[in-house]
């Protein structure tokens, strides 16, 4: 039994599909379908239900991956017990951020954070807030950036700032002659939101709960578009330059636009504004504290919710 095994069952599990499970794990099919197997044998168990769409982890196997996560994150403490006796800025930190804040976040704290620690490299990857938290959890990754609400057993988390919420609209939309923005405005046009998955959909759904009403078809009559699976902030920007609709961005990423001066308009919403909380978090049994308080500071020097 080897730790790639139990981390093979326990992506297996999540993913509940061979192909997609030994892609996150960087090996090929059948190398995890051999791997899987041969755990199997030594147990004597069977660990996976199979049929032709979809792997299930039977009962007695939901236990044992259940126990195979808690090794995983045993075994990351014991990497992170030795690299605490190393330098703390000197070898590599592995950060996450969700989709709709590492793009424009990364472009500014990385820079400030080449300044404090230049020794100190960054791994950066995004994805879904779940996607994230198992990361997290497994050792993979040593922070994230997320969105409050974010509570897991184990891991600390800290707000870093607050960033209001602003209406990305075409220059000649009629709501461009107005100074602010009333959320329940949007309910009487074209709103374009990303799908599901992405938590700053249900945050946009809950500082403007007619949108919500709208999808549901219980009132309101505006047009309620959602992206494809996979779109992203940038995406929406683009449908709205095309005069597809507007949208809800948080400020950071309206600010990002690439278009040119002239074409599109964002607008604040009135008193009080629609927000998010960008908070880091770490496990509690992270021991490069020093790393962690340079990762604060550098993002703390980025001024992202200044307009």
């Amino acid at each position: 039994m080897t730790l790639n095994e139990l981390r093979y069952i326990v992506t297996l599990a999540q993913e509940q599909h061979f192909g997609r499970a030994a892609e996150r794990c960087f090996v090929s099919q059948p190398t995890l379908s051999i791997a899987v197997k041969k755990l199997e044998k030594e147990l004597d168990v069977a660990l996976f239900e199979r049929s032709k769409t979809r792997v299930q982890a039977t009962p007695l196997g939901e236990q044992i991956i259940a126990q195979a996560q808690l090794v995983l994150e045993q075994s990351a403490a014991i990497k992170d017990i030795a690299s605490a006796g190393k330098d703390q800025l000197s070898s590599p930190l592995s950060v996450g951020a969700i989709f709709t804040i590492g793009p424009y976040l990364f472009p500014h704290f990385i820079p400030q954070l080449q300044r404090l620690a230049p020794d100190m490299p960054l791994y950066v990857e995004e994805g879904y807030t779940a996607v994230l938290r198992q990361r997290l959890r497994k050792g993979e990754l040593d922070a994230i950036i997320i969105a409050l609400p974010f509570t897991e057993p184990d891991v600390v988390t800290q707000p870093l700032y607050d960033e209001p919420f602003v209406v990305l609209m075409p220059a000649d939309h009629p709501l461009a002659q107005q100074e602010t923005i009333d959320p329940g405005q949007l309910s009487e046009d074209n709103v374009l939101l990303l799908g599901e998955g992405h938590c700053f959909r249900d945050q946009v759904l809950e500082a403007c709960p007619q949108l919500q009403h709208s999808i549901e078809g219980e009132s309101g009559n505006g047009k309620i578009r959602t992206a494809a699976d996979g779109s992203s902030l940038e995406t929406l920007r683009h449908m709205v330059a095309s005069g597809l609709g507007i949208t809800v961005l948080p400020l950071s990423a309206a600010t990002a636009s690439q278009y040119a001066s002239g074409l599109l308009e964002t607008r604040p919403f009135s008193s009080p504004a629609p927000q998010r909380t960008v908070a880091l978090a770490w496990r509690a049994s992270f021991p490069r504290h020093r790393a962690i308080d340079i990762l604060r500071d550098a993002i703390s020097q980025c001024h992202l919710t200044e307009q």
